[in-house]
């Protein structure tokens, strides 16, 4: 069995300070100088105790600027953002480069080694991290949708009987699409709204839940509305998973 790698240094007070440097000092500044940030439903943030799940849509490089630079730095300070192991820990300089800037932890995009990124989450939600997850899985190219959510950010809510932030994030594809590395010229607006917290139920499923927080961020990117509510995206018939049996899996997940 493969052992998780540390997590000493998504609390190391030395780890904070670089971040705070780039995330508040390099990376809002730019931006903010390259877009026009609308941040709403701010609100819903207040009085909220770590650790919880940040679960946004996913559709460009800009996301995760978007989410570091504009949630409250009482969070930012050691929120973890999930990162496409296959292609942002391919080289040192950007595993370092993304470690620095986003407190990134490697999740796999395939199912061999997908266990241990979730296995690493459940540990930094255990120590008070907040994380960020992206259930798409990918940058989605559907235009002003949503792709269906994979279970793995309603699993790890089940699993350590924390809240999931619901946000969506506008405009960020046509201010950077894919293949991107810059924003567009001329200040494209982008947004940031932010819903009410959504806990998990007792005796609910993986499925239930992943159908409340697609339904919620769905609703949010077609609104631009925090308090917007949508229908799930899934098919009924799809097979359901209970919370003793998330907590199974994810427990199995860690161990492997």
């Amino acid at each position: 069995m493969s052992e998780l790698p540390s997590t000493k240094r998504y609390h190391a007070a030395w780890h904070r300070w670089a971040r705070f440097v780039a995330q508040r000092l390099l990376l809002r500044p730019v931006v903010h100088l390259t877009t026009k940030v609308t941040v709403r439903g701010a609100e819903n943030l207040d009085g909220l105790a770590v650790p919880f799940i940040v679960v946004a849509n996913h559709s460009s490089h800009l996301d995760a600027p978007l989410l570091v630079t504009e949630l409250p730095r009482r969070y930012t300070r050691t929120m973890a953002v999930n990162a496409a192991a296959d292609y942002f820990y391919r080289w040192w300089w950007m595993k370092a480069t993304t470690s620095v800037f986003f407190n990134t932890y490697p999740v796999s995009r395939t199912n061999a080694d997908m266990g241990k990124g979730r296995g690493l989450a459940n540990r930094l939600l255990s120590e008070n991290v907040p994380v960020v997850v992206f259930p798409e899985g990918t940058r989605r190219n559907t235009e002003g949708g949503v792709k269906r959510f994979k279970p793995g950010a309603a699993a790890l809510s089940i699993t350590q009987s924390v809240p999931c932030v619901p946000v969506a994030i506008i405009g960020t594809d046509h201010a950077m699409p894919v293949g991107h590395w810059w924003p567009k010229r001329g200040r494209p607006p982008v947004a940031l709204v932010i819903g009410t917290p959504i806990h998990p139920q007792p005796g609910e499923r993986t499925r239930e839940l992943t159908e409340r927080l697609e339904a919620k961020v769905a609703a949010m990117v077609a609104t631009g509305d925090p308090d917007a509510e949508g229908k799930p995206l899934r098919d009924a018939t799809e097979p359901d998973e209970s919370a003793e049996q998330a907590s199974d899996r994810a427990q199995k997940e860690e161990a492997s």
